[in-house]
């Protein structure tokens, strides 16, 4: 690396594309108007001299501040200035129960960032934003995951490819203003960063500065270290890719398996099942405690434990991991008028209804006593079979091997007051066509995550 700030920031960005395979990409940069997103907007630029890089800037406008659009035609300017593609994409963040403003912001940004046709999405946090991030994370308990921090390239959209890189991680914000007085770069000082009520802002101005004043070489230090919990990450990935060897069965992993495995290397295999499968993590003692129930209920037990957006339940000695759906309304139904979808209450998905001849229900009885499709309520009983009694919907679903927690949200049909079809049942024989007859066979589609 060279010596002046520019050389070394050129020379940092210049690598980081050169190890992440992008100099001969198309790449999208976050461009805000601040002053680090700026610089890396110069920089890019710059790289087209020596590189055949392809450079566009996305602004994303949350219009939350007053001064929103001053910002976004600033960015269009210095684009123009500098003959790179400009798109701006306004949003509105409003924050839904419990959440913050800044995660809604935050979570709009990925959005566009993810749906991006390049090869890489780049953004420009520093040194200083690795401080920031990992101290945060170390104050709400995180586990190696988020002490690592932000990672210099990761996989943004893994059906894409499309990857985000940060090639100013390793640079601070102190060399970073500099590059941006030295070419008397214009930028935008959002009012909200000097807002100590936000956390991020309260380590930056009070906690930070005081760790700088005793110990200055605390950026780097605290590099080292979220690249050794990194280390840590890849290792334990490779830990639960060989225990998933043996525990996984059908896409879900076998109980007994999980009860063979220390604490440690349980939680950590479903840790990483849970990635795999695009959920979120949850806090360790909420795991322990889920993981509690699951291993230690009485066999024969079907225990579920919601974690926030997952649930993970346990079926004919398996764990399977489910999207958190609402509860379905109590005394919900639908008329059927002969559409070919219905579309259930939310959560529960969808119900279709082919034409057929001979093979599911009447379609002669359907017309002549109307059909409704509903939930389970008590007592509801069918007949599957001419020559057997009428039997509880309840003990036909018990031994349709039908989870407990998934009863009160699969769809019944019934033609006039009495059930005709349940899915994951079946037909009741009262109800079907004969040879010849033009029948409807339902098929239940439930809400994919």
């Amino acid at each position: 690396m060279r010596n002046s700030p520019d050389d070394r920031l050129f020379d940092n960005v210049i690598e980081a594309l050169r190890s992440a395979k992008l100099l001969q990409a198309r790449i999208a940069l976050g461009l805000s108007g601040g002053v680090d997103s700026m610089v890396l907007l110069n920089l890019l630029a710059s790289a087209r001299g020596a590189h055949p890089v392809q450079i566009h800037a996305l602004h994303i406008n949350h219009q939350i501040s007053p001064r929103a659009d001053q910002w976004a035609r600033l960015c269009a300017e210095r684009c123009a200035e500098l003959s790179v593609a400009f798109q701006e994409v306004r949003v509105s963040a409003r924050p839904r129960g419990g959440e913050s403003l800044e995660a809604i912001a935050r979570e709009a940004r990925y959005a566009h960032f993810r749906a991006q046709a390049v090869d890489a999405v780049a953004l420009a946090h520093h040194m200083d934003d690795q401080a920031e991030t990992l101290l945060l994370q170390l104050l709400r308990g995180a586990g190696a995951h988020g002490v690592a921090a932000m990672p210099a390239v990761r996989v943004l959209n893994a059906q894409s490819g499309l990857k985000l890189i940060r090639p100013l991680l390793y640079v601070t914000r102190g060399d970073i203003e500099e590059y941006a007085t030295h070419h008397a770069l214009r930028w935008i000082d959002d009012e909200s960063n000097a807002d100590v009520k936000f956390d991020r802002n309260y380590l930056r101005h009070r906690v930070l500065p005081l760790i700088a004043e005793r110990f200055p070489g605390y950026r780097q230090t605290w590099m080292r270290a979220s690249r050794n919990f990194a280390d840590l990450i890849d290792l334990a990935v490779e830990v639960a890719q060989a225990d998933a060897t043996d525990a996984l069965q059908d896409g879900n992993l076998r109980i007994a398996a999980l009860r063979e495995l220390t604490p440690p290397r349980a939680r950590n295999l479903v840790r990483w099942h849970l990635a795999q499968q695009g959920f979120p993590m949850p806090g360790r003692e909420r795991l322990d405690e889920a993981l509690r129930q699951l291993l230690q209920a009485r066999p024969g037990a079907q225990p579920c434990v919601v974690l926030g957006p997952v649930q993970l339940a346990r079926h004919r000695g398996q764990l399977l991991l489910m999207p958190t759906a609402p509860a379905p309304p109590a005394g919900w139904q639908i008329a059927w008028h002969g559409e070919r979808e219905l579309d259930l209450p939310p959560g529960l998905g969808r119900l279709r209804l082919d034409v057929t001849t001979g093979a599911g229900l009447s379609q002669k009885l359907a017309d002549q006593a109307g059909v409704l499709v509903r939930g389970r309520l008590g007592g509801d009983r069918m007949k599957l079979a001419p020559d057997r009694p009428s039997r509880t919907l309840k003990n036909l679903l018990q031994e349709a091997g039908i989870p407990h927690w998934q009863r009160d949200r699969i769809p019944l049909l019934c033609i006039g007051p009495n059930i005709a079809w349940v899915a994951g049942v079946g037909l009741d024989c009262r109800f079907e066509a004969q040879s010849g007859e033009s029948a409807l066979q339902p098929h239940w589609e439930p809400t994919d995550r």
